[in-house]
């Protein structure tokens, strides 16, 4: 006669790893054709059965034997599909920011860009001292003082070039 499933939930949730082997083995279908018309697709539902399985013995422990085994089975595989796409759409809405803030980036980028090749465009016009001046003062970030030093020039001389 073979053992209820009942019994079998009770003796796993005791550490007995025979008995939790024979309740997956009887199960494993089960579980994972719900977890498949729960989730509408085949990894996924691989998935979420392999972390039912992974998760079962320690899930068994709360077991208290008020409903037949595969009930409480399946709410367990039920509950945790609804957990998962939780974390999905915790996961999406994390990247939607994600992705406008990376838009945000890549715009400040093409601006940046656009500026610095207008720069660079009318240095091209300057003579070579103007265009040292500017390179050092704008491009550099220098102070009119540290230019001056590098150019070897006073620094009323940068003031007059960058007016």
């Amino acid at each position: 006669m073979d053992t209820s499933d009942e019994h079998l939930a009770s003796a796993a949730a005791a550490g007995d790893r025979e008995a939790f082997s024979t309740l997956l083995s009887r199960h494993y279908d089960r579980v994972f054709g719900l977890a498949f018309r729960l989730t509408g697709n085949r990894a996924e539902a691989e998935d979420l059965t392999q972390d039912i399985c992974t998760a079962l013995p320690v899930k068994l422990r709360g077991w208290r034997g008020d409903s037949r085994f595969s009930t409480w089975l399946y709410r367990v595989v039920v509950n945790a599909s609804h957990d998962q796409r939780r974390r999905q759409a915790t996961r999406a809405r994390a990247g939607n920011g994600w992705g406008d803030w990376e838009l945000a980036r890549q715009d400040e980028i093409a601006v940046q860009r656009e500026a610095l090749d207008w720069l660079t465009a009318a240095m091209a016009r300057l003579s070579p001292e103007l265009r040292d001046t500017v390179a050092l003062v704008l491009g550099e970030e220098m102070t009119q003082g540290e230019a001056a030093q590098v150019l070897g020039l006073s620094e009323g001389t940068i003031a007059w070039r960058m007016s």
